[in-house]
């Protein structure tokens, strides 16, 4: 049941529930299944008329079924409204907390983390480790490098052979090879000027042909390693080229981020701080609609039982209205009808003595038949013995004295109001809370006041700037020497490739010359040009092989003491082990002064620390002067916020429904007597018609009488007698059958109403009160919960964004995690990304170089099977005969 205003204009009802309204005089609206129903007045006023019943007294005529279901659909009102005034206190928080959306303003000086990049080449990266690896098993050379940085003419050029055995046995290989593939192919340049080397078999064989295909298919399988070599020294060599020129620039680049990194923690701290215009424009906007808020919880969580209440109070006054009104019809019915009953007694009794007298007389035929009923025509109920309510209508004299429509209209209307009495009554609060707001703009300025200044971090700033100006030199000589390292692998390459396009090229010719020469001793063209393709991709071989080995050494020495002594110990951290050890830098290199770290800390610590995402504080000097996790407490920045709204009270549920006069008219009512009357007895004289005899059937038989009459004077009399019947039925008696049927009412009405009287009256006085005491306890216990859901939901606001705050100080503005960043991407640069392929280039251009040896000598072997034989030899079985000679001359001239 949900009480409203009821609408001025009726062609414009309002929405039920809604709050701020109030009745017209004289009536209240409320909503019953679903739809407005107007109530009846309860206002002081008379009755229009005698058959004027009001909207409670047709209610309670109606049958007994209806009845009961209303009263049992208002109890379970009734019983709802209690059930809601238990748990009000503990309804679960409705405001959720949003997420904040923050602006990142940080993200242009940020270092990107570099990951190794799988790559086909993977598994011939993995070769050249393992072979490095064999090379040198040494481990780092922890003294030799402390002698080395702090007095370099100590060192002992013993030490650094004993260390770098392996790559000296490899330096001794490629000297022989660089001295004893140039001399062998000087010697077989002399050779073949003495026509002793490379020139025509003397003999033929049956197992010529055997031989040169096995020539041919080692030749094939040696091009085919040299060219799988050379294109992966090929695609290794632009690797290199390709992350060399990047490799060199990300090393200033990552030097000048750190730099402004570190530079620009203060600008940046002050950026994050002014992120803070984020939370406090969401608490701004919720306080604006925080006192409405509140208002209409109340209103919605006690509206039924408030509701309910003036339900009861509306059904009491109407019970003293409508009952006032049949009691009023009551005593004024009775008195008719006992008058009424005296002016008809004389009359009927003259009738039936004229009746009896006419159907006596010895003329009147057949009328014996009727005269007995015309002898028993006498009245029947007597109204005066029926008990007087003056008594009780003397009590309700004057009621009721209050208007209850004004007094429940008043009361609906002061409930409707507490949205808008809670906005006024919050007002003050309101903005003391956005003055709050102000001064807690004001603390979490103190963050960026507080914070280190960049005095701290000017030491790491200069060694950062030292170390960027000093690299660019070297960075150029590397750049340079990459640069030809390029152009010599390049040429040399291609050098390979033209000595295997000659191989190709020559086996292919000789191979055809084969199949055209019908005579091993005949000469054929194709053959020949064949076998010198052959012998000038050997003469290149001898030319370039030096060169090649030269530039296999070079980039085998600096790559592999890249990969091992650099590479593999930063790996492994031996590297940071080195550095951390006291006195292995020198005092120039000591990046602990450097670089301001802790003096109890060193840079595998510093590194792990950074890796995990600890700030600059914490591995500066200022861990033990700067704690940013006691500046980002929450309580700090919301005590006073959080107090103001602890500490705030209201009434908004001083509601009053039902005034003294009001009490005292349903307490006058309940004690008038009106339960104590005995309805009874009106329902038993009821029960007696006005006439004992039916006046019309009387009539009517004797109007049936007058039709059998011979005389004419007795069929007159008859007529005339019964005229009289009919006008007394039409006049009297049936006026007075109105008014018991009016009494009727009014008695069912009462005797209904008066069993269930005292407990209505009490029920509802009782509602009332208990709705009038308990309304400002249950406002105030929703108010309570509506602030401590606002607050906890405003803290959160808080909580977001200092946890963001803190986050961002740690992993973004003032993080060290750069650092480890970028020490891990100088690895993934330089490991990964160059001395990889640089190693793989080496590798490969070695195996072309040395596949080169078994290269030259199949194809010097191969070259003799492409010319004409010499002698031709006559075989027979296994045995050969002996050589026909030729004269010279004669050949000659052939």
């Amino acid at each position: 049941m949900v009480w409203e205003t009821p609408p001025r204009s009726p062609a414009k009802p309002s929405r039920p529930g809604e709050p701020g309204g109030g009745t017209s005089h004289g009536s209240v609206w409320a909503v019953r299944g679903g739809r407005p129903v107007r109530q009846v007045s309860c206002s002081r006023r008379e009755p229009s008329g005698a058959g004027h019943v009001p909207a409670p007294a047709r209610r309670l005529t109606e049958p007994p079924g209806s009845l009961l279901a209303a009263e049992t659909m208002r109890a379970a009102g009734l019983l709802l409204a209690w059930a809601l005034l238990r748990p009000v206190g503990t309804q679960q928080c409705h405001l959720a907390g949003g997420v904040l959306r923050f602006t990142d303003t940080h993200a242009e000086i940020r270092v990107p983390a570099l990951h190794r990049v799988p790559s086909s080449l993977d598994p011939l990266y993995g070769l050249v480790r393992r072979c490095l690896d064999l090379i040198q098993q040494n481990p780092l050379p922890t003294e030799l490098l402390r002698a080395a940085l702090n007095d370099p003419s100590s060192v002992r050029t013993a030490q650094v052979v004993q260390y770098e055995l392996g790559y000296v046995v490899c330096a001794a290989v490629a000297l022989l090879f660089t001295v004893a593939v140039p001399v062998a192919g000087m010697c077989f340049c002399y050779c073949r000027s003495r026509r002793r080397c490379g020139g025509r078999l003397r003999a033929h064989r049956r197992s010529l042909g055997c031989r040169r295909h096995c020539l041919v298919t080692c030749l094939s399988l040696t091009s085919l390693i040299i060219l799988t070599s050379v294109i992966c020294a090929f695609v290794t060599s632009q690797r290199v080229k390709g992350q060399m020129e990047p490799g060199l620039r990300a090393v200033p680049a990552t030097l000048r981020t750190l730099r402004q990194h570190i530079a620009n923690v203060p600008q940046g701290v002050q950026m994050v701080v002014d992120q803070f215009e984020v939370p406090r424009q969401q608490i701004i906007s919720d306080l604006g609609g925080l006192s409405r808020s509140v208002g209409l919880s109340i209103h919605a969580q006690l509206k039924a039982m408030t509701y309910a209440a003036l339900a009861e109070l509306q059904d009491r006054a109407g019970d003293l209205q409508t009952s006032l009104h049949h009691l009023q019809i009551l005593d004024k019915t009775v008195r008719e009808l006992a008058a009424a009953r005296a002016e008809l007694e004389p009359v009927l009794r003259e009738q039936r003595r004229r009746t009896v007298a006419l159907l006596d007389d010895p003329r009147c035929t057949s009328c014996a038949s009727v005269l007995g009923r015309a002898q028993s025509l006498e009245l029947g109920a007597d109204y005066s013995k029926v008990p007087s309510v003056e008594k009780v209508l003397k009590a309700l004299a004057g009621l009721p004295r209050s208007d209850f429509a004004e007094m429940i209209r008043q009361g609906n209307g002061t409930f409707n109001s507490i949205p808008e009495l809670a906005v006024e009554r919050m007002a003050q609060l309101i903005q003391d809370l956005r003055d709050e707001m102000a001064r807690v703009t004001e603390k979490v300025q103190s963050i960026a006041d507080s914070f280190p200044l960049p005095e701290y971090t000017r030491p790491a700033s200069e060694a950062l700037g030292k170390a960027e100006e000093r690299s660019r030199p070297y960075l150029r000589e590397v750049e340079r020497f990459e640069r030809y390292r390029w152009i010599a692998g390049t040429v040399l390459c291609c050098i390979i490739l033209l000595i295997l396009a000659c191989n190709v090229t020559g086996m292919a010719l000789g191979t055809y010359g084969l199949s055209k020469r019908e005579d091993p001793s005949d000469y054929e063209c194709r053959g020949e040009a064949g076998a010198k393709f052959l012998l000038l991709g050997v003469g290149l071989a001898f030319l370039f092989s030096w060169l090649l080995i030269l530039l296999v050494f070079a980039t085998f020495l600096v790559g592999g003491n890249i990969q091992t002594l650099v590479c593999r110990n930063w790996v492994n951290q031996e590297i940071y082990k080195f550095i951390d050890t006291p006195g292995n830098l020198p005092p120039s290199m000591n990046l602990t002064r450097q670089l301001n770290l802790r003096r109890d800390s060193n840079l595998s610590a510093t590194y792990r620390e950074c890796k995990s995402g600890a700030g600059l504080w914490e591995v500066l000097q200022l861990d033990k002067s700067y704690d940013l996790d006691e500046h980002l407490k929450t309580p700090k920045y919301t005590a006073d916020f959080q107090k103001r709204l602890g500490d705030f009270t209201a009434r908004l549920g001083d509601v009053r429904l039902l005034r003294s006069e009001g009490r005292q008219d349903l307490e006058t009512f309940a004690r008038s007597g009106v339960d104590e009357v005995d309805y009874g007895r009106f329902q038993e004289e009821m029960k007696n018609p006005v006439v004992q005899t039916s006046l019309p059937a009387l009539a009517r038989s004797l109007e049936g009488l007058q039709k059998m009459q011979r005389n004419s004077t007795v069929a007159g009399r008859l007529a005339t007698e019964a005229r009289a019947l009919w006008q007394m039925q039409n006049s009297t008696v049936q006026w007075q059958e109105a008014l018991v049927a009016k009494l009727a009412e009014s008695v069912r009405f009462l005797s209904r109403l008066a069993p269930h009287l005292q407990e209505r009256v009490k029920t509802t006085l009782a509602t009332t009160a208990s709705v009038e005491a308990q309304l400002p306890v249950q406002a105030q216990q929703i108010l309570r919960q509506e602030i401590g859901c606002f607050t906890r939901k405003e803290l959160r606001y808080f909580a977001q964004y200092l946890n963001w705050v803190g986050q961002t100080l740690r992993e973004d503005v003032a993080s060290c995690q750069p650092l480890a960043t970028a020490l891990d991407n100088g690895r993934v640069i330089l490991c990964d990304r160059i001395a990889d392929p640089w190693n793989a280039f080496w590798f490969s251009l070695g195996c072309c170089t040395f596949f080169l040896i078994p290269n030259i000598i199949f194809a010097i072997r191969l070259s003799k099977h492409f010319r004409p034989i010499r002698n031709r030899l006559i075989s027979t079985g296994s045995e050969e005969t002996c050589p026909f000679h030729i004269p010279r001359v004669t050949a000659l001239k052939l």
